[in-house]
């Protein structure tokens, strides 16, 4: 697929390595050290990130969706289910792993944004008690969401009242958690006290390939290394995972990164929605810009951009998703906003 513009907004896994957390790996790699986390880099990692978070304990695993698979399998038995929006990466792109390795159920509920409130997990609570119905334990956010969107602490804290008076557990999916903190001007540790477990994502964040599992309630905590290893997310090797998360924890680069990334998408978000026939179709709260726009431009853009066209509707309109990374430049955005304008020009408006 070609890309005229230079750089790809398809997402923010197509981003290179931060060049801090290439260094680190390479400077890992002198010597020999013990394996299985059992060297200094990986306590390192370890003790820094549940410093900066509150967390109770903290393990390192490859991916993304090792991490929710981990983080969950704490929370539930085969007999209950976790609550989630219909958009969350769990329900969507996670090829059905917390119901094949946890054996567990999804309720998914729609959302208008990506973000589930109080009302909307109440939907989900009929039949607690009946022995024939699956029982809800666990409520699945996403901070930020897959719809670029982020929850106020007043939301994230809201929710964990509820889920207190409800006897329900939160999982956070932080996979993003850097740019919603980035967002909100908060802490890490303000995010993650609002979760019984969360992860904390480093690939999205110039990472080349690690993210942590915390445990913020100490009752969940026993036999997560059993779980981890038993999920095949035990590297031996591990201190080349440390040396990542030590990268972007120093200096606040996870934080300084997410935050250019924010910048590149509000730059972008704005420059897109003055265009003739774009639309914004969500805020923009973190690195992802939604745009809605005639399908037969969302094709072409397809074509010549390497951009992923998150949805099609009935009405012949496309929702595209754009995303920006740490490394995405001012004159990147500019050029490709100049690229889009071109195109938009040469689609003529259907009658």
């Amino acid at each position: 697929m070609a890309n005229i513009s230079g750089k790809s907004f398809g997402s923010d896994n197509h981003a290179g390595v931060h060049p801090a957390v290439m260094a680190a790996i390479i400077a890992a790699n002198d010597g020999d050290a013990r394996a299985y986390g059992d060297d200094d880099v990986t306590r390192t990692a370890l003790t820094r990130l549940c410093e900066l978070s509150g967390a109770h304990s903290a393990h390192l695993v490859f991916t993304g969706t090792a991490a929710n698979i981990l983080g969950l399998s704490l929370m539930v038995r085969p007999f209950e289910a976790v609550i989630c929006a219909d958009s969350s990466h769990l329900n969507v792109d996670e090829c059905g792993a917390a119901e094949r390795v946890l054996g567990c159920k999804l309720l998914s509920v729609p959302t208008p944004d990506g973000k589930l409130s109080p009302r909307l997990v109440a939907s989900k609570l009929t039949g607690r008690g009946d022995e024939h119905r699956v029982q809800p334990r666990v409520i699945q956010l996403a901070q930020a969401t897959e719809l670029g969107t982020c929850y106020s602490l007043d939301e994230l804290r809201e929710l964990r009242a509820f889920g207190h008076e409800h006897g329900l557990l939160i999982y956070l999916d932080g996979a993003r958690i850097a740019n919603a903190a980035a967002y909100l001007g908060c802490s890490l540790a303000d995010i993650a006290a609002c979760a019984d477990v969360l992860s904390f994502g480093g690939t999205k964040n110039g990472a080349l390939g690690v993210e942590a599992v915390l445990v913020m309630n100490e009752r969940l905590a026993d036999g997560a290394q059993y779980h981890r290893k038993q999920q095949m997310q035990l590297a031996s090797k591990m201190r080349f995972l440390g040396a990542q998360a030590v990268a972007l924890l120093q200096d606040g680069l996870w934080l300084s990164a997410a935050s250019h990334a924010n910048e590149m998408a509000a730059r972008l978000g704005g420059a897109l929605a003055g265009l003739p026939g774009v639309r914004l179709s969500y805020p923009v709260q973190s690195n992802g810009v939604f745009t809605t726009l005639d399908g037969r431009v969302a094709l072409k853009l397809e074509q010549d951009f390497n951009v992923h066209v998150w949805s099609r509707n009935d009405d012949g309109t496309c929702v595209v998703r754009w995303m920006t990374a740490f490394d995405t430049s001012a004159e990147d955005i500019d050029r490709l906003t100049a690229s889009v304008e071109a195109s938009l020009f040469h689609v003529k408006p259907q009658p």
